[in-house]
């Protein structure tokens, strides 16, 4: 029987092995960490997104430049494949009013122990405190928990090794220096915005903003975030942190269903003594955190209605850039495409797939991530099966 490496458990690595196992290969998963899916569990605690249901044409764009390449994968394993497997784990799932799908039972863990029960069934080893280290030749080399190292004899390999955020849940991106492939920097992404708040605004930290609309560069959203002592954060920075990233300002729309001309009409009632953010309030209905963004963001005001209305809709907001990058939701950079062949197989080491957030892309939150670490770990299961068997 031909054997396997996948080396890493996280989402890729475990549906990878998945897929190689039900094939009746032996497949053995090494996780650096005590345990596997480390990052998964902690992304589940406040309701695992599992995918969009979305159909494929719809979803592909969210890639953006790595759609045409990550699409056989995407493919091959879409929103509906991903809520079938789940309901095949036992783990019914549903739709949220976003399009985004869920497990009823909203946590990641149910739907882990299930799945490890069943790479269990088929014969899946998982090998707990196994690090990958680098190659000896074609070999990949394991420290285990004594801190030994090991020649790992396999007739295959799966990379599965996660990228560069969440260190501390065994996403370090140490691996870069000796994959033997050329790889691109790793970059942060779905990240919070730093900002340094005056003191009027620490009343309001931990409130969520609400039906705003943001941009930064050519990246837009209506999603809502998060006043934190440390910035913003959420899904609806996440979207655009790609634009602030590339060195795009970061803009907020507090009106986003209004044109500046409705804006403006309505700030040309009379305000007789009220106060500007009084007549804020009464004319415009914003909530006092919003004025509170106006006055952070928005003084001195000009005379003009007009142009305090295009400022309302265009509200220069004054960050210092992303948040470090261990701190993202995921990130970009890592094993481009033109290393790999359409298997995901590494061109300079035959045998040797890549799968997961290790590979170049990025995409927003809302099931997007999630989809395709799934996806490309079932992709190049079957491109190692294809591999051996021919």
């Amino acid at each position: 029987m031909s054997k396997v490496a996948v080396i890493g458990g996280g989402p890729a690595g475990l549906a990878a092995a998945e897929v190689i196992a039900e094939a009746g290969l032996s497949a053995t998963v090494y996780e650096a960490k005590p345990t596997v899916a480390r990052k998964f569990l902690m992304a589940g605690k406040s309701g695992l997104n599992l995918t969009k249901a979305e159909d494929i044409e719809t979803m592909l764009p969210h890639y953006a430049e790595a759609s045409i390449w990550l699409s056989p994968a995407l493919k091959a394993w879409d929103a509906g494949a991903i809520a079938r497997w789940a309901e095949g784990l036992n783990q019914p799932v549903f739709t949220g009013s976003t399009g985004r799908v869920f497990p009823k039972a909203m946590k990641a863990s149910p739907l882990l122990r299930a799945w490890l029960l069943r790479l269990d069934g088929l014969g899946v080893e998982i090998r707990p405190r196994h690090r990958w280290i680098g190659w000896d030749g074609s070999r990949p080399l394991i420290a285990g928990p004594d801190g030994t190292s090991e020649k790992i004899e396999a007739d295959a390999v799966v990379l599965a090794c996660g990228g560069a955020s969440w260190a501390r849940l065994g996403s370090d991106g140490a691996w870069a220096d000796w994959i033997d492939a050329e790889t691109k920097p790793f970059v942060a992404s779905n990240a919070a915005i730093s900002v340094i708040w005056s003191e009027h605004m620490h009343k309001h930290m931990g409130q969520p903003i609400k039906g705003v609309g943001w941009r930064a560069g050519p990246y837009r959203s209506r999603g809502e975030a998060i006043l934190s002592r440390r910035g913003l954060e959420g899904g609806g920075i996440y979207s655009v942190s790609r634009g602030v990233r590339e060195g795009g300002d970061l803009f907020i729309d507090l009106l986003p269903d209004l044109s500046v001309d409705d804006v403006a009409a309505r700030l040309d009632r009379p305000r007789g003594k009220t106060s500007f953010a009084n007549h804020l309030r009464k004319v415009l209905k914003l909530s006092p955190l919003k004025i509170a963004l106006a006055q952070e963001w928005g003084r001195p005001w000009p005379d003009d209605t007009v142009k305090v209305a295009r400022r309302l809709k265009k509200l220069r907001v004054a960050q210092a850039g992303l948040r470090p990058m261990d701190e993202a939701i995921s990130t970009g950079g890592g094993v481009p495409a033109s290393a790999l062949d359409t298997t995901l197989m590494l061109r300079a080491k035959p045998g040797v797939f890549c799968a997961g957030e290790m590979l170049d892309w990025e995409a927003p939150t809302g099931g997007y991530l999630l989809t395709a670490c799934l996806a490309t770990g079932r992709w190049a299961g079957q491109g190692v099966v294809r591999y051996l068997q021919t």
